[in-house]
């Protein structure tokens, strides 16, 4: 059940991935300027901790 899931969960973020390419890279930028943003903190606070 878990497999059946899965895979309709991909085909559905696939299928809206090609119905609407804009919203999409929208999104993604959008995660990945979060992810760089955590990844930053983490470096400044390391930065810190060492000085």
């Amino acid at each position: 059940m878990k497999k059946i899931i899965g895979w309709t969960l991909v085909i559905l973020t696939l299928f809206y991935i090609g119905k609407n390419p804009g919203p999409a890279a929208d999104i993604a930028k959008s995660v990945g300027a979060g992810v760089a943003d955590i990844f930053h903190n983490i470096g400044v606070f390391i930065s810190d901790l060492a000085s």
